[in-house]
């Protein structure tokens, strides 16, 4: 540097002088241009007077990097957390500037005013509880942008665990299937009795389990094949059940059946098969295609369903992101807005 940069710390940020453009936005992309000089971000400048590129000023005091750190903590509400993510992120080699929801980060080899920004971040500390609306709107700011949402998980040792989130289209190659028979509903699932049409219906469209010639089914899966009129219906006694009087017996064996029974139905109308995916600990397990009971692949996606007031715990969707992948699956989280939607998580490795 040809002279000392020296900022000023002014309210939450830290101003600096003409001199600093050059060697700190021209050449590093920090900051942002404000007047005849630059004014940086107190992540910004805490990343710089670590590394002695600047000092910084509060009145006629100078700040060391620990009396900064603490006065830059009381200002912004996690602070600690995104100076932590930024200055992984700049020592990976990416340029990052702050912006919504918490920064942008430009691709290796591009920077701002060269290239457009790669992701959108958005900064989590594992103890922090995240509503799902709070990952939907910038998901859907990032994609209106074409961007991509990184979520960035601080633990409690400053380790960072990356993740990207978006909505997702989900969309299957089934084709329709017939059916037609007569089924009873017994204490918790529901017996199809005609051999023939259990056969078309599990070979077909790989619904239920077949016990001997006769096949088992979900609470869901009934209830989807008597809304299109696949089965015909009743209780133990012999008195005949519609879908409305089926689902109130539904739910009292399920309290979620409403929330699983809509989800269900709409992805088997996107033409995917859907399993219970209890084995991995999530509602469904869901396939694009499946081509008989002698040929079933690895079903593509783990889908749990969640509320639309739903509030995610960073362990809990650590373990169900970690769980997904380790079986090569994408997790997959429903849930009702206009209609029922996906929102994909995955990790990232930037």
């Amino acid at each position: 540097m040809s002279e000392e940069i020296i900022g000023r710390l002014v309210a939450d940020k830290v101003s600096l002088g003409q001199e600093a453009l050059s060697d700190l936005y021209e050449q590093g992309c920090f900051g942002r241009p404000k007047g005849k000089g630059l004014e940086l971000s107190l992540v910004e400048a805490a990343y710089l007077l670590d590394r002695t590129r600047i000092r910084v000023r509060s009145g006629e005091r100078d700040l060391d990097f620990r009396s900064f750190f603490q006065a830059a903590s009381s200002l912004e509400k996690g602070f600690e957390f995104r100076y932590v993510v930024y200055k992984d992120l700049r020592e990976r080699g990416y340029y990052v500037q702050p912006g919504r929801p918490d920064f942008r980060v430009y691709p290796r080899g591009g920077h701002p005013g060269k290239s457009p920004a790669e992701f959108y971040v958005l900064v989590i500390s594992e103890r922090m509880p995240l509503a799902l609306k709070e990952i939907i709107e910038p998901a859907r700011l990032s994609a209106q942008m074409r961007k991509k949402l990184m979520l960035a998980i601080v633990d409690e040792e400053s380790d960072i665990t990356f993740y990207e989130a978006r909505e997702k289209v989900m969309s299957g190659l089934m084709t329709e299937v017939e059916g037609n028979g007569m089924a009873t509903l017994l204490e918790d699932r529901v017996v199809l009795w005609d051999p023939e049409a259990s056969r078309r219906l599990h070979e077909c469209g790989f619904f239920g389990k077949p016990i001997g010639e006769r096949l088992q089914l979900s609470l869901v899966e009934s209830a989807y094949l008597l809304s299109r009129g696949m089965i015909k219906l009743v209780d133990r006694t012999g008195e005949s059940m519609d879908l409305e009087g089926f689902a109130a017996r539904a739910k009292l064996i399920e309290s979620d059946f409403d929330q699983k029974f809509s989800v269900y139905k709409d992805l088997r109308d996107r033409n995917m098969v859907v399993k219970t995916g209890f084995k991995f600990g999530t509602h469904f397990r869901v396939y694009k295609q499946v081509k008989g009971p002698g040929k079933v692949p690895h079903s593509e996606y783990l889908v749990h369903t969640i509320s639309e007031d739903h509030v995610f715990f960073p362990p809990v969707l650590s373990r169900a992101v970690r769980l997904a992948h380790s079986v090569r699956k994408l997790m997959i989280f429903a849930y009702a807005d206009d209609g029922v939607r996906y929102l994909e998580i995955k990790r990232l490795k930037p």
